[in-house]
């Protein structure tokens, strides 16, 4: 019993004679714990001289290493109906598997024959491309032969205009051929008319005369009508090359104007086959829409959507699939103030929920259950619990990764420097975070490569 009485029983029961208290009062005893107390101080000594590691502590979930091994959700690019389920859930289902059939809701989709019609449009107007390709050919020939008719039509009336050019100059000739024969009528006519005065000269001759400078000067009269005839020739000539020049040109300009035209025609058919082609493209690539199919193996979770003729807006999330093949990797989370002793390619402990471990933070070669790991993804913005976002791969060098589902839990221990367990403790009752420091370089240019 405890002295907590002022009745001092000792003094008054002698507790010799008891073996219990002689066992207990024993003095070896005394020096025995004493040794025992001696050792435990030297052995904690010891320890606080042993090698601690330090970390930083998370808490995290399985994921994948990939974005195309997590989990997504299929949508529809297009608004529509279910009308028929082809898997359930927890199915297996290989890339490009149909796992449902939708109908159009959409009235301008109604028609069943939609492609073949389109397609029937299609060759329509390809034919009509055709025709005003046949008509641009044609104007085309028309145009060459208006044009060698007009090049022959300009020679024939440059060659007329030539033999104008040359009749005048024989007209004009002999129009000043006129002139002297007139000029040689009128002196013989004068001289007779003075040797009849004379006497030498019968009347008869002097008659004779005048006829012959009255018929010269006919002629003269001819020759000069025949000149100015000519001259008008000449004229009408030109005209003529005129006329042709504008008869050919309007009839060019207008097969010119028809071949635009048939040319504008072409290229609007030809940009409405483009676009009903674009239509039948886009008809087509809808109608195989309407078999929603696995975009990779994986397996079944959840359908959002249930039922048959239940309605949907295009983009709207119908089943929900998880591949069947990926890399496992965790996603943890680490406060702002240890962020900046994570580094890229530093080696991590991991504890998964529901596997067995016995851990020791700052000796992870004791710790048992736990799996290595390697940090490959740090985050560079925060996330909305405060804190930065870690991804961690597996440890090649390490044990492998046990089977464990996507989205298990985890625990997972970034290592840090190594300091003696009584600076651990100073630090920890102290509240100051684990040491700064950069990893060594080599080791940070060998995880690189």
């Amino acid at each position: 019993m405890l002295n907590i009485s002022h009745n001092t029983l000792n003094k008054k029961v002698d507790l010799s004679n008891y073996n219990a208290m002689n066992k207990v009062l024993h003095k070896r005893h005394y020096k025995y714990f004493n040794r025992f107390l001696k050792i435990f101080a030297v052995l904690v000594v010891v320890v606080l001289f042993l090698p601690w590691t330090q970390n930083v502590s998370g808490n995290g979930f399985l994921t994948t290493l990939k974005p195309d091994q997590r989990p997504q959700t299929i949508q529809s690019p297009i608004p529509g109906r279910i009308e028929k389920w082809y898997v359930k859930e927890g199915d297996f289902v290989n890339k490009g598997d149909t796992i449902l059939f939708i109908s159009e809701i959409k009235n301008e989709y109604f028609d069943p024959n939609l492609v073949e019609r389109t397609g029937k449009q299609i060759r329509a107007k390809s034919m009509a491309v055709t025709s005003y390709e046949g008509k641009v050919k044609a104007l085309e020939n028309q145009i060459q032969a208006l044009q060698s008719e007009r090049s022959l039509k300009l020679q024939q009336a440059k060659n007329k205009l030539l033999q104008s050019k040359l009749k005048v100059q024989s007209d004009s000739i002999e129009y000043e051929a006129a002139k002297t024969n007139i000029s040689i009528a009128e002196r013989q006519y004068n001289r007779i008319v003075q040797l009849e005065k004379e006497g030498l000269k019968s009347l008869t001759d002097v008659e004779g005369k005048r006829l012959k400078l009255q018929e010269t000067q006919a002629k003269l009269v001819s020759k000069k009508n025949k000149l100015l005839a000519s001259k008008n020739e000449i004229i009408n000539a030109q005209v003529e090359i005129s006329r042709v020049m504008a008869a050919y040109t309007d009839k060019i300009s207008k097969s010119q104007s028809d071949k635009f035209t048939a040319t504008s025609n072409q290229f609007d058919a030809e940009a409405q086959v483009t676009k009903l082609e674009n239509q039948y493209t886009n008809y087509e690539r809808r109608s195989d829409m309407h078999y929603i199919k696995a975009p990779q193996s994986g397996f079944i979770n959840k359908t959002l959507r249930s039922g048959v003729g239940e309605t949907f807006k295009e983009g709207e999330k119908l089943v929900n699939i998880m591949p069947s093949e990926y890399d496992l990797a965790v996603e943890t989370y680490v406060r702002p103030i240890d962020l900046p002793l994570i580094h890229l390619g530093e080696k991590t402990r991991i504890r998964f929920d529901g596997w067995p471990a016995i851990v020791f933070s700052g000796w992870p070669n004791v710790s048992y259950g736990t799996y290595g790991g390697k940090i490959v993804a740090i985050e560079t913005f925060i996330s909305d619990n405060g804190k930065y976002r870690i991804l961690i791969a597996p440890d090649s060098n390490d044990h492998k990764w046990p089977k464990i589902q996507v989205g298990s839990g985890a625990k997972t221990i970034a290592l840090l420097d190594d300091v003696p367990i009584w600076y651990e403790l100073w630090r920890q009752l102290s509240g100051f975070p684990p040491n700064y420091y950069q990893p060594n370089k080599k080791i940070a240019k060998s995880e690189k490569k």
